[in-house]
Parts: structure tokens; sequence; C-alpha cells
């Protein structure tokens, strides 16, 4: 099976940036009194993948939802701080040299469920701004992840591609779009069907 373009999820498939965006959402709770919410990677492991209003619900589920949605914003304010100060040396193995061989034959995309700016965070952190032909998120569409990569292909004319991610959630996405779905089987979750798996980043070569 041929594909004109590739689209990417980025939690557990392009970089793991969990130990940094709990840093980032645990300096803001201290910083709100409420550390009782403070988080870890595995807490986090559980809710990456999902919409933002899904993850507030779950880390903030004591709080009414006037309140816990513009926690998670402050948070990721924060989380977007701490991810532009450090080095985010979190990228799995390979992923550039990949991409940079893919790019070569296919157009590369980014779709994430993530707030806007992330997309572009971790391509400027991994060095692929170069790599990348366009990105969507939750943040820029508001809508579920398989609309925002139908939305992502009509915008760039995509007449055929895969998705590539690590969850329930991205192989959902991809069969709502009615695209091949690649599972990372290295990432956070778990995939009932995939047209593909992966160990690591790489073997997207071997495909």
């Amino acid at each position: 099976m041929e594909f004109e373009s590739l689209i990417f999820d980025i939690d557990g498939t392009l970089w793991d940036s969990r130990a940094l965006v709990a840093a980032g959402y645990n300096a803001q709770l201290q910083a709100e009194g409420l550390e009782r919410f403070c988080v870890d990677a595995e807490v986090l492991k559980t809710v990456f993948g999902k919409v933002m209003t899904e993850i507030a619900d779950i880390l903030f589920a004591q709080l009414p939802a006037a309140e816990r949605y513009p926690l998670l914003e402050r948070c990721m304010v924060r989380e977007g701080q701490t991810l532009r100060d450090d080095p985010c040396r979190i990228g799995y193995p390979g992923v550039r040299e990949t991409l940079e061989r893919l790019h070569e034959s296919h157009r590369l995309f980014i779709v994430s469920n993530s707030q806007s700016g992330y997309p572009q965070l971790c391509m400027e952190k991994l060095g692929l701004n170069h790599l990348i032909s366009g990105h969507l998120c939750f943040g820029d569409t508001g809508t579920c992840k398989g609309d925002t990569i139908k939305k992502l292909m009509e915008d760039h004319n995509i007449t055929s591609a895969c998705y590539v991610g690590d969850t329930m959630g991205d192989m959902e996405a991809a069969d709502h779009a009615g695209i091949p779905f690649i599972y990372c089987a290295y990432g956070f979750g778990q995939a009932s069907h995939y047209w593909k798996k992966i160990d690591s980043f790489p073997q997207l070569l071997e495909l």
C-alpha cells in the first residue's frame, strides 16, 4: 500500500514529554496552592491523547467545570514555558533521521489533540520545521482528532495518507477519517487493530 502523505501524532509517537509536562503542571498547581492535584509521568500516560476538556475532567474532577478548564489552561501555559526553557532531549531514537528519509518521498504532517502551539514547539525542539508540511490540533479546531485529520487532509489536498500514533484514540481517529493506522507499540497505549505495527520509529522505513 502506497501513501502520498504521512500524518503523525506527537506524544508517545515522536517524543515522550511526560516528565517535563508534569513539571510544568506541578509548578502551576503549587503556585496556586493546589498541590493535591500534582501529577507524575505515569498519571499523564493515562490521559495523553485525550482532548483538553477530557484531561481536565479526569485530573481535576473534584473541581467544578467552571474552575477545572481554566486551571488546565494555566497549567498548559506553564507547561509551554517549561518545554521552551528545556533542551527537550525527549525525542524517540531516530525520529529526525527517519523523517528526513521519509520526506524525500512523502509529505509529512502532524495532527494532535494538544493545545495550539504545541505542534510548533515539538517541531522546533526536534528540528523538524523543514520536514513538516502542515499541522493541526484540537486547540485549532475544537473538534475530535478524526475530524481534525479530515480537515488537514482537505486543507492540504491530501489524496492518500495513513495516521501514525500510539493509542486507541489514535486508532479510532484514523478509522473516523477513513485512513489506515500504523500503531507505535513503544508509545503510551494499546490498539485493538491496525494496518501495521512498529516497535521503534525507524521501522517506518521498512514499510
